[in-house]
């Protein structure tokens, strides 16, 4: 009996070779994506997976006064892990991290700079399970001056060779040797943290660090026991902060736990969060699964929909199977079978699909993804259960279509189709075009967001700037930089600053002299050389900007930004900015006779994710800078930067030349955004692909179906243009049928995902319109090939059996 279903399932398949290759298509493209976003979803969640200990992140919630918005980050002060530690026992164990990017290390004459390295206390493995291959794990951070490496880093420097006991030597700052104590295992790329080497805290923190509260410049992780209260716990924070700092401090802060399986995709409100390798918000691995399941359920649709469109070529066997004592459950069987058979069939070439587009997705996600079924058992029986599952979902209601059909009817004849027949596919067409239709007007405002970003004039210029590291040992030689660089026509500004554009700039304590009492806040804060606002093009609009060579702005002229000058003149409306200009203002700590000598115009130094804060810039050399911005022509980029190294060479020989583009920096500040942006176009574009080809296939059967009339109505003088008008109607009000309902759905959806953005498109009426002319144009151009084929037919073939 299987053997004879088997050979009617491959006969009907092969007899009607173009509805079955739609079907296997189809439903190949939907399986596919959904294997795809289902690949990326648990790469997504497996982050930090390898720890098996209860770990959370420590973080804060800043709210000083003068701040726009309280600020959740990712940092703590250098006392809290051990002290809290001490005085509660939930707290098993803490570690404490800092990041430090480019470090430059040599081994007797092997100079490298290696990307990404931790300063880490020496219960680092005591928490992370990151595997050690050699050492001891509780001794391998204990002294001053030990280095841990990665096999990777290992074998930069040493080759084969042993290097347990070997030194390494710093040479991007003063000269500190380390004792190589252990080599671990290449950091795992689904791990938040990520390292190519750990330096030993204790290497050069001061014996007063523990009285360090209120510094917010590294990273806690505690392990808390099993069955800690997290939120009991937390509600005993702020009488921790109170009973150790000083003052009111303690009032400007929130603690809060974060679990490690969070951090990755659980931080996009947290600023600050410096250690956290392809941070990606978890909402957005939702919404790529809801839209796979759309696509696929526009796949599904599909088999539905062919299935009973032709149902009637296999009304006779149905009618002969019922007269021989065929049971309606029996035949039901029959046809789920041959629904799930077309399915393993397009499962295989689904998988072939996602082998075949893997290296794209990599390239484009930055995720290691892989598809190895002989080696995932598990996975292999999840994509055997999703092809059973898909099976029946498609082929349920054909199905018991199908098997109701009465033989006595069927033998004499008097098929009929039915109302409620055609009117479910047109259900089914409706569900299809809308899913379609969403997507396609999903897409249109994704991107038009992203370029939104992308484009909008930040108030800052940010193309052809060369970003330069600097150090202690070449802080001293920027001066003699910087002449000998602008001596060629090639370079047009130089600067320097202790921050860089992009990034959340750190925040400190100001005072202010106005009318009233002196006001106390905290604002961001950059410090600068006298160039700086003139390379980057920021507009004064008030006062003037820093002199050059001026002993009397060094250290003590500040310039705010729009933002903070609104906040100092809060109290005083009808006040201009422009008497501000002269007030006494400086950092809180300092004994400062600084004063205000400009207001710059608002610029977006964050991305627009977030709103514009407080900002004051300071112009203080003294203090020394941790990169120079080098404006270049945009004419000869190459002979430009090839000019910036040889005079870097000729000035620091023994320090590593390093750059990076500033607009590069910001492109990957909204690479999360583009990525969603390419992957809802991809799926977007895949749902219209499907849904085309379930059209097409109707129009088809339709066409097939109607034959005889279209040639009676050709001999009757009906045009080519009219028949195609005719069989195009019924579909294109099915289209807009969908362009209504998707409409509101896409607005809601739209309208929630664009909260996320401080700085945000308008949600247009012409996409909505723009979008629906899209599914109509592509609908119509579907259904018009197969109109007009059948319109062109020569009616004497279609009537000649009459």
């Amino acid at each position: 009996m299987l053997q004879n279903y088997l050979k009617i399932a491959w006969r009907n398949l092969w007899k009607n070779k173009v509805f079955s290759a739609i079907n296997i298509v189809g439903l190949a493209i939907g399986m596919a994506a959904c294997i795809m976003i289902l690949l990326f979803v648990n790469y997504e969640r497996s982050f930090d997976g390898m720890h098996k200990k209860n770990i959370y992140r420590l973080d804060e919630v800043q709210k000083f006064p003068g701040m726009v918005a309280p600020q959740n980050v990712a940092l703590s002060m250098f006392p809290m892990g051990p002290t809290l530690k001490k005085e509660y026992p939930q707290i098993r164990n803490f570690v404490r991290v800092r990041p430090q990017k480019k470090v430059a290390l040599t081994y007797n004459s092997k100079k490298i700079v290696i990307p990404d390295m931790l300063w880490a206390d020496s219960t680092f493995l005591d928490l992370f399970d990151f595997k050690l291959v050699k050492g001891d794990p509780k001794t391998i951070l204990k002294d001053p001056n030990s280095v841990v490496l990665t096999e990777e880093s290992a074998a930069r420097f040493f080759g084969n060779d042993d290097p347990i006991g070997k030194t390494l030597v710093r040479y991007d700052s003063d000269t500190i040797s380390f004792k190589v104590t252990g080599i671990l295992e290449n950091t795992p790329k689904n791990s938040h943290l990520q390292f190519d080497g750990l330096f030993s805290f204790n290497s050069f923190v001061k014996a007063d660090a523990m009285n360090n509260w209120g510094g917010n410049w590294l990273v806690t992780y505690l392990e808390l026991a099993k069955d800690t209260d997290v939120e009991a716990l937390e509600k005993k924070f702020p009488v921790f902060l109170k009973s150790h700092m000083n003052g009111e401090g303690w009032k400007f802060y929130v603690l809060f736990l974060q679990p490690l399986s969070e951090v990755h995709n659980n931080s996009v409100d947290i600023t600050h969060d410096y250690i956290n390798f392809h941070k990606f918000d978890k909402n957005y691995t939702y919404v790529f699964s809801v839209i796979a399941i759309i696509v696929l359920l526009i796949a599904c649709i599909n088999f539905m929909n062919l299935s009973t469109a032709k149902s009637s070529g296999r009304a006779k066997e149905v009618g002969i199977r019922k007269s021989v004592g065929a049971e309606r459950p029996q035949l039901a069987a029959q046809f789920i079978g041959e629904s799930i058979l077309l399915s393993f069939i397009a499962l295989a070439f689904a998988v072939l699909l996602v082998q075949l587009f893997l290296p794209f997705v990599i390239q484009l996600s930055q995720r290691e993804l892989t598809l190895s079924l002989l080696s995932s058992p598990g996975l292999l029986l999840l994509l055997t259960g999703f092809a059973v599952l898909i099976g029946l979902i498609s082929g349920i209601y054909p199905a018991f279509f199908l098997s109701a059909y009465q033989p006595t009817k069927v033998l004499k004849g008097n098929l009929e189709i039915g109302r409620n027949k055609g009117s479910f596919r047109n259900m089914l067409v409706i569900g299809q075009f809308t899913g379609a239709v969403f997507l396609i007007i999903a897409t249109a405002f994704v991107v038009k967001q992203l370029r939104f970003m992308q484009d909008q004039d930040p108030g800052f210029i940010r193309d052809q700037v060369m970003v330069i590291p600097l150090n202690s040992l070449t802080n001293p030689k920027y001066d003699a930089l910087k002449q000998e660089l602008l001596t060629n026509s090639l370079v047009s500004g130089v600067t320097a600053s202790q921050q860089r554009l992009g990034n959340n700039l750190h925040q400190t304590g100001v005072k202010f002299h106005g009318d009233g009492p002196v006001r106390e806040m905290a604002t961001s804060q950059v410090i600068v050389d006298p160039d700086y606002l003139t390379l980057y093009k920021i507009k004064i609009i008030a006062g003037r900007n820093f002199l050059k060579d001026s002993k009397t702005d060094n250290g003590k002229a500040y310039i705010i930004n729009e933002t903070l000058a609104k906040e100092l003149l809060k109290e005083q409306p009808k006040a201009t900015m422009q008497s501000l200009i002269g007030r006494n203002f400086g950092f809180g700590g300092m004994d400062s006779t600084g004063r205000i000598v400009g207001v710059a115009k608002d610029f977006n130094f964050n991305s627009l994710h977030h709103k514009i804060e407080t900002l004051c810039i300071f112009d203080q050399k003294d203090w020394g800078f941790s990169e120079m911005s080098v404006k270049i022509s945009g004419k000869n980029a190459s002979a430009a930067i090839a000019y910036v190294k040889s005079v870097w060479t000729k000035l620091a020989p023994d320090q590593p030349f390093d750059y990076t583009f500033l607009d590069e920096h910001f492109a990957e500040m909204y690479r999360a955004d583009s990525q969603v942006s390419e992957i809802v176009g991809i799926l977007a574009s895949l749902a219209i692909i499907i849904s085309c080809l379930g059209l097409f296939g109707l129009a088809s059967f339709s066409a097939e179906r109607r034959i005889k009339e279209i040639g009676i109505r050709k001999v009757l003088g009906a045009s080519v243009s009219g028949i195609i008008a005719l069989l195009s109607r019924d579909f294109l009000k099915l289209v807009l049928i969908a362009i209504v309902i998707a409409s509101p759905i896409a607005w809601y959806a739209i309208s929630r995902w664009l909260q996320d953005f401080a700085y945000r498109i308008d949600i247009e009426w012409w996409v909505f319109v723009l979008a629906g002319a899209l599914a109509i144009l592509i609908a119509l151009a579907t259904v018009s090939f197969q109109s007009l084929k059948a319109a062109l037919s020569n009616p004497v073939k279609s009537l000649k059996s009459e």
